[in-house]
């Protein structure tokens, strides 16, 4: 198909503690790849807590141009890169991976964190006190420097919603 095919629209680039969340998924084990060509990714994604699964497809364009598709609501309702898409970018070598990061994220209840604190920065201060106890004192600065460096790396790329 042809892109005249899709309703396509440019995501924002996603809220910082998406980054982890990625990591995390990596970490678990739970990002895997069904099918990969120079042109296309195909891939699920499992949540946290298991009962869901997301279905991400990466369509590669010219240059810095990606066309994607998640089914998860941070991609589909509120369009920023949600954390399935930068999960398996970071999978492919598109995004930077952080062995520490992914370590300090491993088993974090992410839906269960959401839903509690109803808030991005206050789920993040909690993050971080999870993997400070856990790694070290630095875990916050570590975090923090690496969100920014997939912010900044993300941001490069020009990440078009395609809705199949």
């Amino acid at each position: 198909m042809d892109m005249v095919d899709y309703i396509m629209s440019l995501l924002k680039l996603p809220p910082k503690i998406k980054v982890l969340e990625a990591s995390g998924s990596l970490a678990d084990g739970r990002v895997k790849i069904i099918s990969k060509s120079d042109y296309e990714v195909r891939a699920i994604v499992e949540s946290s807590l298991g009962d869901r699964t997301y279905k991400v497809i990466i369509r590669f364009g010219q240059g810095r141009v990606l066309q994607v598709y998640s089914d998860d609501n941070g991609t589909r309702f509120r369009g920023y890169i949600g954390y399935p898409i930068l999960s398996v970018l970071m999978l492919i070598g598109l995004l930077p991976r952080n062995s520490y990061v992914e370590e300090s994220m491993k088993g974090i209840p992410w839906r269960i964190l959401n839903e509690k604190f109803k808030s991005y920065e206050r789920v993040l201060e909690e993050v971080i006190k999870i993997a400070s106890s856990q790694k070290s004192m630095n875990a916050g600065l570590i975090l923090e420097d690496y969100m920014k460096q997939v912010i900044d790396e993300v941001s490069k790329y020009r990440v078009y919603y395609i809705n199949i």
